[in-house]
């Protein structure tokens, strides 16, 4: 543990769904929700306005639909986001040379290697407030929520505690007392199957956490769980910020539409996610020792099966192969809604995290279609020449140009017709105007690159 409080961490709000608010006019104060936007889509940000109908994180999209249909579903751009982030992270290495980020949108700070007079409260805390100033500045008025502490641990809890666009700085020695009332679950680690174990031993808070010992922990929950336990409840956590993060794996998945339950159709699902695999290893120079898959089956229980190679691969028929004689082995009969491929055990590690790029299909390891059952209930094969996407390609929310209206963004597709509201950022709430998909004058609009950041002030 530190002596100061002098373990930042920042969490931009609501991310996703604050960065189109900002670039789309007419979704400010409106609910808006990003993630999968089929029938079996999977929420992966959602605005504030939308929380206060109960759409939350990691929920079904349907569900989140029937709690607020006059949403703004969107399906993301990962371009925006991360050009976003880029500038928050050199605003953040300005400021320190010890910058980790956890994610797009999360990183702590070191503010032991800042240029600070001193690390006692009140100037972090003003150190702090200037920098979420400076975050808004640089991400055209996003906002940022942060937590000082001693710890990682106790930094990330303060930066939720008053979200959105909160500070919370924990004055060293009262660690424990911010935590005891807490649930148990604000504990990394801490899922619901811990939660439930922890129950019924009569475990709810952490103070009550505090009062079973170290030992019994270990019976419960395994060594490494239960001494990391008994060490987070006391506040004991001395993990440095690390500024190299190595990428621990590659992963695709994708969720269908229909329940599959042709054996020959899912391993034909699973080699093409294999070879996505591959091709990401092998543009980022990585190879990997463990195939990993993910089968979550019609009653939503989830499966993992991994296999471990004697020496790291980036073949994709070697990845494949493996991939499905991991399959052989799991009852499928009832229906499986999600299927995934992954590598880790990396040989090569790349600093950045993965993210797919502008030529990949955002929706195509998200959603895809099975073929239909003939009359005898077996699958039919796809025809060699699909028929042309009603929608285009064009995703709500995806940025396009048109040479006379000039930039906009997708409200919605189908059909054949794509409608687009043209505003930007910078501009007032805009027209809404419809076009015929193979409409020459309207393409998609590709957002620059991020700018190279200082990492010196």
């Amino acid at each position: 543990m530190r002596a100061q409080a002098s373990v930042l961490h920042l969490d931009l709000d609501a991310f996703f769904a604050a960065v189109e608010q900002r670039d789309k006019p007419s979704l400010r104060g409106k609910p808006v929700v990003v993630g999968g936007i089929g029938g079996r889509g999977v929420v992966s940000t959602a605005s504030y306005e939308a929380r206060a109908y109960g759409v939350r994180s990691a929920m079904s999209t349907r569900e989140a639909r029937a709690r607020c249909p006059h949403a703004a579903y969107l399906s993301g751009r990962f371009d925006a986001y991360r050009a976003t982030s880029a500038a928050v992270l050199g605003l953040l290495r300005s400021c320190s040379p010890l910058v980790e980020p956890l994610s797009l949108d999360e990183a702590f700070v070191d503010l032991a290697q800042a240029r600070l007079a001193d690390l006692d409260v009140a100037t972090v805390t003003a150190f702090a407030e200037e920098l979420r100033a400076s975050v808004r500045e640089v991400t055209g008025g996003l906002t940022a929520s942060v937590g000082v502490a001693s710890s990682k641990f106790v930094a990330k809890v303060a930066s939720d505690l008053e979200k959105p666009d909160g500070l919370v700085v924990v004055p060293p020695g009262t660690e424990q007392d911010l935590l005891r009332p807490m649930h148990v679950s604000v504990i990394p680690g801490v899922g619901p199957a811990t939660v439930e174990r922890l129950r019924r031993v009569g475990v709810h808070t952490i103070a009550d956490l505090q009062q079973i010992s170290e030992d019994e922990l270990v019976r419960m929950l395994g060594k490494a769980h239960g001494h990391l336990l008994h060490d987070l409840a006391f506040a004991r956590d001395d993990r440095q910020v690390e500024a190299q993060r190595e990428t621990k794996s590659v992963s695709v998945e994708g969720t269908y539409e229909q329940d599959l339950t042709d054996r020959k159709l899912m391993e034909s699902l699973l080699t093409r996610q294999a070879a996505d695999v591959a091709r990401r290893l092998r543009k980022n120079g990585m190879s990997g020792r463990t195939v990993t898959i993910k089968v979550r089956l019609y009653d939503f229980t989830t499966l993992n099966r991994s296999a471990t190679l004697p020496s790291p691969t980036d073949d994709e028929a070697v990845v494949a192969r493996l991939a499905r004689r991991l399959l052989e082995d799991l009852d499928t009969s009832g229906g499986v809604r999600l299927l995934g491929v992954g590598v880790s055990g990396l040989a090569d590690w790349v600093q950045e995290e993965l993210f797919g790029h502008e030529d990949d299909d955002p929706e195509a390891d998200a959603i895809a279609e099975p073929p239909a059952p003939d009359r005898a209930g077996a699958a039919v094969p796809p025809p060699a020449d699909p028929p042309a996407d009603p929608t285009g390609g064009y995703r709500p929310g995806m940025d396009v140009v048109h040479d006379e209206h000039g930039r906009g963004w997708v409200w919605g597709s189908g059909k054949g017709v794509v409608t687009v509201r043209f505003e930007t950022a910078e501009t007032p709430v805009g027209p809404v105007r419809s076009f015929a998909v193979g409409d020459p004058a309207l393409t998609r609009w590709q957002h620059p690159p991020p700018d190279e950041m200082p990492t010196d002030p």
